[in-house]
């Protein structure tokens, strides 16, 4: 397993204390010092079943700074792609994969269940 997490942020580590506690084993990786790869994303969304448009962090600074709001519903997936391989704090956090598994954010139910099979 693979957690892509953004140490400062809270919610990132709740799920890293939670794989601790559930006793996981995982890689992790700060998406601040290590950008996703654009090869690596476009795994990540195929695999996942998730819309591009929630491998954005809408709430951070980022977003809000660079009007993505307005511009996102215009590009295309290839754009969306290399818009978040080149700024790494775009992603929405914590990422974990897991071989045919991808989970984005935190929500401990879903991680559970997704994880727990």
């Amino acid at each position: 397993m693979l957690l892509i997490w953004y140490p400062k942020c809270t919610t990132c580590q709740r799920a890293k204390k939670w794989l601790d506690e559930k006793g996981f084993s995982y890689q992790l990786r700060d998406i601040k010092e290590e950008n996703p790869l654009q090869e690596e994303l476009k795994e990540w969304y195929s695999k996942s079943g998730i819309p591009l448009k929630r491998f954005f962090n809408t709430s951070g600074l980022l977003y809000k700074g660079m009007g993505l709001k307005e511009k996102l519903p215009t590009m295309d997936d290839e754009e969306k792609i290399a818009l978040l391989s080149e700024y790494g704090m775009l992603v929405k956090r914590p990422i974990l994969i897991e071989k045919d598994c991808i989970l984005i954010g935190f929500k401990e139910a879903e991680w559970s269940a997704a994880l727990n099979k």
